[in-house]
């Protein structure tokens, strides 16, 4: 099958030609349909994250068909169209695990980052970690919802419920729980690059009420952020633009150091917390939800070979939305 390879970190990605893997007892094997491209890649292929695995298959937002099934992959059989996640594994009976919260686990493994991923025609996944993906949407439109639609529901779960939700840094995950909270009535402030109107339209244009540079106070006082840039000084701006009692939850699994900011910011029992991966009752819930609401994700797609023009626009911010590789 064809792959695009990860040799190691600071290398461009290379096309080559490698064996179809065969899945293990509770694994199946996938045609990969589509396969999102995330911040998260990027991380990885920047050496921002330590390598795992060389070479690596990158990629964690496959949509597919399974083609082979486990023979204790009882959940899962021959034709059924799948969405494979960041969480590919965990170790079942730690603490954490058994507490339901395996986004924890010590010995939990990723997709296209511990395991090969879906930058490639065909790749295997554990069938428990696995979600069949509502009709509405196709291969292209579904890829996004597996990670940055994911991480963007936890972040948002977890953000509390109040009214006014400011978003920092308005990419995939942010354009697809925008139309989630807007539906749920909730109003969206959006925050993005210095300078970057195209961004601020794309945003009015999904719902948000106002949006503008991150370094500028919104019109009125948050309830709650949620932080998808990986810019560690984001944080104190966050935290000025929010009321007393509110959250700011830091949604990427890499950021740059956070500068050091007055406690005054913090008091007022703000909370600042990060999001670790998400659980599987995360992926329960969110793909109940976007089978009875309208999440409208704007994929750019790219063919399999050009996986390394799709990580560099991705990188130069050069779209909205979310960048999908297509294998054929």
């Amino acid at each position: 099958m064809r792959a695009m390879l990860l040799d190691a970190p600071h290398t461009p990605l290379r096309l080559a030609r490698v064996a179809i893997p065969f899945p293990a007892d509770y694994e199946v094997l996938i045609r990969v349909t589509a396969c999102g491209v995330c911040r998260t890649d990027l991380h990885i292929a920047d050496g921002e994250l330590a390598p795992h695995k060389s070479p690596l298959i990158m990629g964690h937002e496959i949509v597919g068909e399974v083609v082979h099934v486990g023979p204790f992959a009882h959940q899962l059989t021959v034709g059924d169209r799948v969405g494979v996640l960041w969480l590919g594994g965990s170790c079942h009976h730690c603490g954490f695990c058994q507490a339901h919260r395996e986004n924890l686990c010590d010995d939990a493994r990723f997709t296209g980052y511990d395991r090969d991923g879906g930058y490639a025609e065909y790749a295997t996944a554990d069938a428990r970690y696995c979600f069949r993906i509502p009709d509405r949407y196709d291969d292209l439109h579904a890829a996004p919802l597996l990670c940055a639609g994911l991480i963007g529901y936890r972040a948002y779960s977890i953000a509390g419920d109040g009214r006014r939700l400011g978003l920092y840094g308005f990419g995939a995950a942010a354009h697809i729980i925008a139309q989630v909270a807007c539906q749920q009535g909730k109003e969206i402030y959006a925050f993005t690059r210095p300078g970057d109107s195209r961004s601020q339209e794309f945003a009015r244009a999904l719902g948000a009420v106002w949006a503008g540079d991150s370094g500028t106070a919104p019109p009125a006082p948050l309830d709650a952020a949620i932080i998808f840039a990986p810019l560690g000084a984001l944080v104190p701006l966050a935290l000025a633009a929010t009321r007393k009692g509110a959250s700011v939850v830091c949604a990427g699994i890499h950021m740059s150091d956070i500068p050091a900011f007055p406690y005054s910011l913090l008091w007022g029992e703000r909370t600042l917390r990060s999001v670790a991966n998400l659980t599987r009752a995360d992926g329960e819930a969110f793909f109940a939800l976007a089978d009875v609401i309208d999440i409208r994700t704007t994929p750019v797609a790219f063919p399999l070979e050009q996986a390394n023009e799709a990580m560099a626009a991705l990188r130069a911010g050069q779209f909205d939305g979310a960048a999908v590789l297509l294998p054929r």
